[in-house]
C-alpha cells in the first residue's frame, strides 16, 4: 500500500523543482531583455511584481480557517521542507542584508553573528526541538502553561513573545522598505507599506500553512540571489567558482591594500582633519549656547556669500537644510556636539575607524563602524564583547519563539529533530558565502573606487546617498578632489544590496539580489506576525479570557491581530530608528532572557514551578530591558538621560549582549523562587515524565 506521506513529499519535490527551474528561466529571460536595452526601472519593477505576486498566489491557494492548519500547517510538513522553511524564516533581513555588511565593516569581529546563530541551532536540536514536538500544541506560551500550570506563566510568556517578536518584526519591515525602495525607486516610507502587502497576503489568509509553503519558495529565491553574485565575483576576481575556497587569496590582497592606505599621506591628512573636527566639537561643549549662535551665524554668512556669487541653487538649498536642522535647545545641542565629536574621533583613526579585515578582534561586533566603547576600546574589552555576543545569539536562537514554533509543524518528533539538521544545512549554504562576499566587495572598493576623482565616482555611490544619507556618506574632507578610504562611509545595510553594482555585474543581478533580500525579510516577517497574533489571540484571549470561543473565531481573531500589528510595525519601521543588525541582536538578547531559563528548567528540572518560572522570566527580561534602556542612545533619549557613556556599561559589555547578565540572573531567580515555594503537583510531574518518554515510532 502506498505511503501517503511519501507521495505528498514526492509531489512537493516536483512542484518546487519546477519552481526552481522557473526562477532560473525568469532570471535568464529578464537578463536577455535587460541586455537588449530594457529600462532598468522596468527590470526592477518586474522583479518586485513577479516575486510578491508568486508569494501572494501561494498565500491565496493555501488560505484556511482550520485551526490546526492555520496555527501548525496541519502538522504534516516533511523534515526537509520544514528545514527549508525554517531556514527562510531564519534568513531574515539581518542574515541576508546585514551579515556580509558587518563582516565588511568589522572583519573577523563580525563572525560573532555567524558563530552565534549557527551554534544556537545545535542547542535547539539537542535541548528543545524533540520535547516541544512531543508536547504538540501551537505556541511557546502553550508549552509554558501546560508545563507549569495556571495562567501566569502563559501570560508572562505571551507578553514576552509579543515584545521580542515585535522588535524583530520592525527590523524585517525596515528591510522590506529598504529593498522595495531600491527595486522600484519608491521613497523608503512608501516602500515599507508596499512591501507590507506581500507580508499580509500570506500570513493573513493562510496562517502557518500559507507561510510554510511560501517560505520554501522564498528560500529558493534568496539562496539563488545570494549565490549568483558571490560566485560571479569569485570567478571575476580569482577564476575559482568555489567562493569559500577562493576568497583567501583576495583577503591577502585586501590586507596589503589596507597597509598601503594606512601609510598614504593623503589618508593621514584626512585623519588629521577629522581629529580637528573632533577637537572643535569638544570645544563647543564648553559653551553650548554660544556655540549654537555661532553655528547659525556661520551658516547664514555662507548662504549670503553663495547668493552674492550666484552659486548653484542646490548648494544654497543644502546649507538651508543644514540650518533648519540645527538644534534648537541646549540639551539637543549638547547631544549633537557629543555625537559629532565621537563620530569624528572614530573616523580620525586609520582606515576611517574600521579594523584591518584580517586583524584580531579589536572592535565590538555590533554592526557599526566604531566600537561602542569609543575610539579607545581595549582589545580585552572587544574580546569580552565578542564572546558575550556569541553566547547571547546562541541562547537567543534556542529561545526565539518564531523559530521554536517550527517544531510543531512536523509529523513526528523524529521529523522535528531531522528538520533542525536540514535547517542547519540550508543556513550554512548562505553563511559560508557571507565572509567571501564581504572580502570580494571590499576588494572592489579598495582597488576600483578609492583614489577616483570626485567627478568620476561610480553611479551607485550617488544613487545610494540620495536614497538615504545614513547608507552612504562621501565627503572631500582634505579638498584634494580624490576619494580617500577615510572619506567614504558605507552602512552595513547596503553592502549586499549594492554588491553587484560595486562589482560591475549586470543590472539584472542587482535586482535579483534585491528580490532575494525581499524574500528574506518577508519570510521572517510572516513568521513573526504569526507568533504575535497567536500569542494574543490564543494565549491571551482564548486561554485566559474567553475559553468558549470557537476555533473558527480564534482563527478570525488571529487574522485581525495580524493586520493591526503589521500596520503598527510598518509605522515604527518608517521612522528609521536603527541599523538592522544591532537591533536584531537586541531582539535575541531579549528572547534569551525571557524564555531560555523557563524552557530549559521546565524540561530538565522537575522542581521548577510556575511562580519560579514566571519570576525568572520577569527578572531576566526586566534586567535585559533596563540594561538596554540605559545604554542605547534611543533609550536614554526616551528617559531624558543624555548620551550613553562607558561608565553605564558593566564590564564594558555592549547593550546588544545584555542577555549575558540577564540569563544567569533569570535562571538564579527561577531556581531560588522555585525552592522557596511549593513543588509542582503530581499532575505536573506526571506530565513531565510523559514528555521524557519516547513514543512508538519516534526513533
Amino acid at each position: 500500500m502506498a505511503d501517503p506521506a511519501r507521495g505528498f513529499e514526492r509531489r512537493l519535490h516536483r512542484i518546487y523543482g519546477l519552481f526552481a527551474l522557473g526562477v532560473l528561466a525568469f532570471i535568464a529571460l529578464v537578463g536577455m531583455v535587460d541586455r537588449g536595452g530594457g529600462r532598468h526601472g522596468w527590470v526592477g519593477a518586474t522583479f518586485l511584481i513577479a516575486t510578491i505576486g508568486v508569494y501572494a498566489v501561494i498565500g491565496l491557494l493555501c488560505r484556511t480557517t482550520d485551526e490546526t492548519e492555520y496555527f501548525a500547517a496541519g502538522r504534516r510538513v516533511p523534515a526537509m521542507y520544514n528545514g527549508m522553511a525554517t531556514a527562510a524564516d531564519w534568513m531574515s533581513a539581518a542574515s541576508f542584508i546585514g551579515t556580509a555588511g558587518v563582516l565588511y565593516l568589522q572583519g573577523f569581529a563580525g563572525l560573532a553573528y555567524i558563530l552565534g546563530w549557527t551554534g544556537g541551532y545545535c542547542l535547539v536540536a539537542v535541548l528543545l526541538a524533540p520535547y516541544l514536538r512531543r508536547f504538540g500544541q501551537f505556541t511557546i506560551p502553550d508549552f509554558l502553561g501546560a508545563r507549569y500550570g495556571g495562567s501566569l506563566p502563559r501570560l508572562v510568556g505571551a507578553a514576552a513573545a509579543v515584545l521580542v517578536s515585535f522588535v524583530y518584526l520592525v527590523v524585517q519591515i525596515y528591510g522590506v522598505g529598504l529593498v522595495t525602495s531600491h527595486l522600484a525607486g519608491f521613497s523608503f516610507e512608501i516602500g515599507v507599506f508596499v512591501g507590507l502587502g506581500g507580508v499580509l497576503m500570506c500570513s493573513f489568509l493562510g496562517g502557518m500553512r500559507a507561510v510554510t509553503w511560501t517560505q520554501v519558495a522564498q528560500y529558493i529565491v534568496l539562496i539563488v540571489a545570494y549565490l549568483v553574485p558571490t560566485v560571479w565575483l569569485s570567478v571575476k576576481q580569482t577564476g575559482n567558482p568555489v567562493a569559500p575556497l577562493a576568497y583567501g587569496a583576495q583577503l591577502q590582497q585586501v590586507s596589503e591594500r589596507e597597509r598601503q592606505i594606512v601609510a598614504d599621506p593623503a589618508e593621514r591628512e584626512v585623519m588629521a582633519r577629522y581629529a580637528q573636527r573632533a577637537a572643535q566639537a569638544d570645544a563647543k561643549l564648553g559653551d553650548v549656547r554660544a556655540s549654537m549662535a555661532d553655528d547659525d551665524r556661520q551658516l547664514s554668512a555662507q548662504i549670503a556669500q553663495l547668493r552674492a556669487e550666484a552659486a548653484p541653487l542646490a548648494q544654497i538649498q543644502q546649507l538651508r537644510r543644514m540650518q533648519a536642522t540645527l538644534p534648537r535647545n541646549e540639551e539637543d545641542a549638547r547631544e549633537h556636539y557629543v555625537k559629532a565629536r565621537d563620530e569624528a574621533a572614530a573616523r580620525a583613526r586609520p582606515l576611517g575607524g574600521l579594523p584591518p579585515h584580517a586583524g584580531p578582534v579589536r572592535t565590538v561586533a555590533d554592526g557599526t563602524d566604531a566600537p561602542p566603547g569609543g575610539a579607545d576600546a581595549t582589545e580585552s574589552s572587544a574580546r569580552r564583547n565578542f564572546l558575550a555576543l556569541v553566547l547571547c545569539l546562541m541562547v537567543g536562537t534556542a529561545a526565539m519563539p518564531h523559530v521554536l514554533m517550527r517544531c510543531y509543524t512536523t509529523p513526528s518528533v523524529r521529523a522535528a529533530r531531522r528538520s533542525v539538521g536540514w535547517a542547519l544545512f540550508f543556513i550554512l549554504l548562505l553563511y559560508l558565502m557571507a565572509p567571501a562576499l564581504a572580502v570580494f566587495v571590499k576588494h572592489e572598493v579598495l582597488t576600483h573606487v578609492v583614489g577616483l576623482p570626485f567627478n568620476e565616482l561610480p553611479g551607485w555611490l550617488l544613487r545610494w546617498s540620495r536614497l538615504s544619507g545614513s547608507l552612504v556618506s562621501v565627503e572631500d574632507v582634505n579638498g584634494d578632489g580624490l576619494l580617500q578610504f577615510g572619506e567614504l562611509k558605507l552602512s552595513s545595510d547596503m553592502i549586499v544590496l549594492a554588491a553587484p553594482e560595486i562589482g560591475g555585474l549586470p543590472s539584472v543581478v542587482t535586482y535579483l539580489v534585491a528580490a532575494g533580500g525581499l524574500a528574506a525579510a518577508l519570510s521572517t516577517a510572516d513568521g513573526l506576525l504569526l507568533t504575535i497574533s497567536n500569542s494574543l489571540a490564543r494565549d491571551v484571549y482564548y486561554q485566559s479570557v474567553n475559553p468558549q470561543i470557537s476555533p473558527a473565531r480564534r482563527v478570525l481573531m488571529a487574522k485581525m491581530v495580524v493586520l493591526l500589528v503589521a500596520l503598527l510595525a510598518a509605522y515604527v519601521a518608517s521612522l528609521h530608528i536603527a541599523q538592522v543588525v544591532p537591533l536584531v541582536a537586541a531582539a535575541f538578547s531579549l528572547a534569551a532572557a525571557a524564555f531560555f531559563p523557563a524552557l530549559a528548567l521546565g524540561i530538565f528540572w522537575p522542581r521548577a514551578n510556575g511562580i519560579g518560572a514566571s519570576s525568572g522570566m520577569l527578572a531576566g527580561l526586566g534586567l535585559c530591558v533596563y540594561y538596554m534602556a540605559v545604554n542605547f542612545e534611543m533609550g536614554r533619549a526616551l528617559f531624558g538621560l543624555g548620551p550613553p557613556t562607558a561608565a553605564t556599561r558593566w564590564f564594558d559589555i555592549h547593550p546588544v549582549a545584555a542577555a549575558v547578565f540577564a540569563v544567569p540572573f533569570g535562571l538564579a531567580v527561577a531556581v531560588v523562587v522555585s525552592l522557596l515555594t511549593k513543588p509542582p503537583d503530581a499532575e505536573r510531574m506526571r506530565w513531565l515524565r510523559n514528555l521524557h518518554t519516547p513514543q512508538p515510532g519516534e526513533r
